[in-house]
């Protein structure tokens, strides 16, 4: 599925007489509120189309919101523990590519996750973005019971500075990819929040692609 551009605000009319204050002072805004387009993989060649909308706050650096709560501060994650399904694994850097689409993790290595580089760490204020593939063309991966875990299950990451950010889950939500509401999953937090995103759903086999995103809501505790 394309990427999706979209902008929060429309510019309002400059008065001449405001002249070069309020123009500079748009283009701050619009710069800072360009659109991200990200599209993930729930397995080999299958993408999943969930989309990161301007001004969001999935993008690094932190929401000038501040924090209310509990958080860390930045540092890359190098491993996902989820006892209740049994992953173990380490972590990759997922980027956007030239085509403005998130590059998936290696479809190869069925027991890795993929973490937003250019946006929020886990622990972070913010919203940090975790994706893994459900499966690939060969075998389940490493988010494959991913929707097997509840309100209150704990996962945990690993971090470079030494640190584990120890999460609970919120709340599990299944959304149609034509209808994925980017604002409310991508949404800028006060607090330290992760999502867990994976594909779920049918097999499309024509458009070669699962018909869902299934989404894990957490915070940091």
């Amino acid at each position: 599925m394309a990427a999706r551009l979209s902008s929060l605000i429309e510019p309002e009319p400059v008065p001449r007489k405001q002249g070069f204050r309020r123009a500079l002072t748009w283009i701050v805004w619009s710069a800072l509120l360009l659109v991200l387009a990200l599209n993930l993989l729930g397995g080999s060649g299958r993408p999943f189309s969930a989309s990161l909308t301007p001004g969001t706050g999935a993008a690094h650096p932190q929401s000038a919101m501040g924090s209310s709560g509990r958080h860390l501060p930045r540092s890359t994650p190098t491993r996902l523990l989820i006892p209740k399904i049994s992953v173990d694994a380490p972590f990759t850097t997922l980027s956007i590519g030239p085509e403005g689409r998130l590059n998936p993790p290696p479809a190869d290595d069925t027991n890795l996750v993929g973490w937003y580089a250019d946006g929020v760490s886990p622990g972070e204020a913010g919203t940090a973005i975790i994706a893994g593939h459900v499966d690939t063309t060969t075998s389940a991966a490493v988010f494959a019971g991913l929707s097997d875990l509840e309100k209150g299950d704990k996962f945990k990451v690993k971090r470079a500075d030494g640190r584990t950010a120890s999460f609970v889950v919120d709340s599990l939500e299944t959304f149609e990819k034509d209808d994925f509401p980017d604002k409310r999953v991508y949404a800028d937090t006060p607090d330290a929040e992760v999502r867990l995103i994976t594909c779920t759903g049918d097999y499309d086999h024509s458009a070669k692609d699962y018909t869902e995103n299934l989404v894990v809501f957490a915070h940091l505790l």
